[in-house]
């Protein structure tokens, strides 16, 4: 497992620059502000006007607000950095807050690309500083019940998702080419792949636009992964289907040799499995912090004691790899492998990489299963620790 520096006093308050004042970055402001555990320091938004009105807004004109990280990180002496930009800014965000010695928790994606994704991977190494992706839909206690409960079903082979809102975000979301699967699909990939403890080997994915979307490109999809093992992975969503909504966070059903298991992605959980004595007890229902405020928690968590966190970028990579792979399979109208587009995003990191630390560290890896697999390994066995 990969070290990461930790904050040498575990007991104050962490000292946070959030990078980003939009429409999610006041939510993160507002929890930022309410959190105990924080101190928020300083917001950095090109449009500085817009960052004090905010700041105005929830009570705290005294943070520091600049157009720069470097204008404000030293003088704030900031501990870490939230980024909560656009998903085109991540990587240079990200890059920038880590080479001045400072972790981050960063909003998903972590990058726009796989191949931007490794580098950053790449940067956390060379840079010793923590990067997490705030994959906040894992964060729910009744999810970690349903989780438990999947050990009650013998050989589990088949896994769905079924994911249908029709929201109205107007904005970049309506211009996308695959809005569904770039911009929410991950959420669902993310949670598969925690639930089935196993990677990710092929998807075929077919996208498409209903008649009546208001989406300019494809608001609906199928994707059906294949994992380690076997397993099949199916997602079937629409963003453009009012009526009978499901949760945001989809309706699941798991199925194994001994029973089935359904998750409304609110609170309603269903098991008829295996209950003999034989059978792992489920666990009691579990309390803690959800969505942004659980990932939030455990970022702190993180770099006081150097406990290696879920959504640690090299583990995340795969999640987002899911994404690209599926959006590629649609284009092509045909199966792609993972590790095949692991390793076209590797080459392209490597032939990017303007920085000679970065790029010595990805050549080190010998290739992106190299370079993922050890963290990869090392959450897994954390989770079942757990």
């Amino acid at each position: 497992m990969r070290a990461f520096a930790t904050l040498a006093d575990a007991l104050e308050p962490v000292r946070i620059i959030q990078v980003g004042a939009g429409g999610m970055g006041r939510v993160w402001l507002q929890l930022l502000i309410d959190t105990p555990d924080v101190d928020l320091v300083g917001l950095v938004d090109l449009d500085t006007e817009a960052a004090r009105r905010a700041l105005a807004e929830l009570g705290r004109p005294d943070v520091a607000v600049a157009a720069s990280l470097s204008e404000i990180a030293g003088s704030t002496r900031a501990q870490a950095v939230v980024n909560v930009t656009v998903p085109v800014a991540h990587h240079p965000v990200n890059i920038e807050a880590m080479f001045a010695g400072l972790p981050v928790l960063c909003e998903k994606p972590i990058a726009p690309t796989v191949s931007q994704a490794l580098s950053l991977a790449a940067a956390s190494e060379v840079s010793g500083q923590l990067l997490m992706t705030s994959q906040s839909r894992r964060y729910y206690p009744v999810l970690a019940e349903f989780k438990d409960s999947l050990a009650t079903l013998g050989d589990v082979g088949i896994a769905t998702t079924e994911f249908f809102r029709a929201p109205h975000f107007g904005g970049f979301r309506d211009s996308m080419d695959h809005p569904l699967l770039v911009d929410m699909s991950i959420h669902a990939f993310d949670v598969a792949r925690y639930l089935l403890d196993a990677d990710p080997v092929s998807v075929y994915c077919d996208s498409y636009n209903p008649a009546w979307s208001w989406y300019s490109g494809d608001a609906a999809t199928t994707a059906i992964f294949e994992f380690e093992g076997g397993v099949r992975y199916s997602f079937v969503g629409s963003w453009c289907s009012p009526g009978l909504e499901t949760s945001w966070n989809g309706s699941w059903r798991v199925s194994g040799s001994r029973g089935s298991a359904t998750w409304d992605g609110e609170t309603s959980l269903t098991v008829e499995g295996d209950t003999s004595e034989d059978s792992p007890h489920l666990a009691e229902a579990r309390r803690g912090l959800e969505t942004i405020a659980g990932s939030l928690a455990e970022f702190i968590d993180s770099i006081r004691t150097g406990r290696l966190p879920s959504g640690e970028v090299h583990s995340n990579i795969l999640s987002l790899a899911m994404v690209e792979a599926s959006v590629l399979s649609a284009q092509r109208g045909e199966r792609v492998f993972l590790d095949a587009l692991l390793e076209d995003a590797y080459r392209d990191a490597m032939g990017a990489e303007r920085r000679a630390d970065v790029l010595a560290a990805l050549v080190g890896w010998g290739s992106a299963r190299g370079g993922l697999s050890a963290v990869s390994e090392a959450v897994l066995d954390r989770q079942d620790a757990e």
